[in-house]
This record gives C-alpha cells, structure tokens and sequence, in this order.
C-alpha cells in the first residue's frame, strides 16, 4: 500500500479538510499561501519553534537543526506565530534544505530570499514575503518538539499536505482513518464531476449527496 504521503498526493487537501470535519478533527490552516513553485506537497512534519531572543537560548542559527535533523521528503514547519514583520526562514536555510533533501518549507509568518528558494526549486508556504532579518528580532527556542502552527498542534512525524487552496495537518495516530476517510469523500466528489461533465442536472447530482457527504455514522 503506498505510504501515507504518497497517497494524500493522489488528493487534494479540500477533501482531507472536509474528512477532518467529518471526524471531528482540527487540522486545516487559513492564510497560509505558495510563495514559489510547486505548489503542491506532501510529508512527515519536521519542527522548529521561534520567539523572541531570549537569555541562555542556544546559539544556534534558526532552523538549522530541523534541517540537519530532517530526512529526505520530510517537510519543515516552522512557528513564527504569523509575525510578518521579520523573517523566519531565508535562503542560505533554502539551500541547505535542499541539499538535506527537504520537499518543503511552511512558515506560521514571513520569510525572505523567495527569489533565491524559488531559484532552488524549494517550496516555500508562508503568509508574507518580507526583506527584513531576523538578527537580533527572533531566535529558535526549539526543533523537533511539539508546536502550534496557526491554531492547529502540531508534533514531530504528523504529516502535512499544501496545495494551491492551502494547508492541512494530519495527525500520525489518526492518519490511516484521516485519510481513507478523505479518499472516499475524494472518489465520491470524482463521480460527481464525471456525472457532471456528462450532462446530468448539477441541482440532481449535487443534492442530498453533496449535503449529507459529511454527516458521522
């Protein structure tokens, strides 16, 4: 059976939001926007978490250590508590990431050098695109531990999907049911268009069954 990725790329992240309604699970993330190309990712969830410079921090570089601890098509996602006055992720990080194999970077705020990590072919999700650094404005307080990103929770190896509608979040204890869920809504929605496109009356093919698509039981 293909991985867990491989199979939330075979969807779109509209249908796993609406399985995350139908379970009664929070994971879909607003604002959140492709700042290069392509825009359309999926992967384990690595974690960084920022804030303000604090005393006794480590003297770290943000970001570097979810790059040196992410394996090849991890995705980084990275709490900057939607701040867009400063950035959160810049190039030389893009260049590292693509060489630690990366499939993409998503950010809770600004970053910068979008022209360089689009140059790299790296996916960059984020709210802002901004120019300013974040010396001496933010510091990483954290990697792989558990983070809010948006108001979703989010833990080292959950699983993430973006695409051009936006973000979603995929807890790996639920994932399987998450997503078979979101893959009979998906196939549902599939016969729908396809009765569409052959001419049947949009009112009678979405009807009760689009409704009651997301009723429980």
């Amino acid at each position: 059976m293909p991985d867990i990725a491989a199979r939330l790329l075979a969807l779109d992240t509209c249908a796993v939001s609406d399985a995350l309604d139908k379970l009664g699970l929070p994971g879909a993330v607003i604002g959140i926007g492709a700042l290069t190309g392509p825009a359309r990712v999926a992967g384990r969830v690595v974690t960084t978490k920022l804030g303000a410079p604090l005393p006794n921090l480590p003297k770290r570089h943000l970001g570097a250590g979810a790059v040196m601890a992410a394996e090849r098509g991890d995705i980084i996602v990275v709490e900057h508590r939607g701040r867009l006055d400063v950035s959160g992720w810049g190039g030389l990080l893009s260049r590292g990431a693509v060489r630690a194999g990366v499939a993409a970077v998503l950010v809770d705020g600004a970053c910068r050098d979008i022209d360089e990590s689009r140059s790299l072919g790296l996916p960059v999700f984020a709210r802002a695109a901004v120019p300013v650094t974040a010396r001496g404005r933010i510091a990483e307080h954290s990697f792989q531990e558990p983070i809010t990103f948006g108001s979703i929770a989010v833990k080292p190896g959950d699983y993430v999907f973006a695409d051009g509608s936006g973000v979603v979040f995929v807890d790996q204890s639920r994932a399987e049911e998450i997503v078979a869920t979101a893959e009979d809504i998906f196939a549902r929605e599939a016969a729908m268009a396809a009765a569409i496109d052959r001419g049947d009356p949009i009112g009678e093919v979405m009807a009760g069954n689009y409704e009651d698509m997301l009723k429980k039981g």
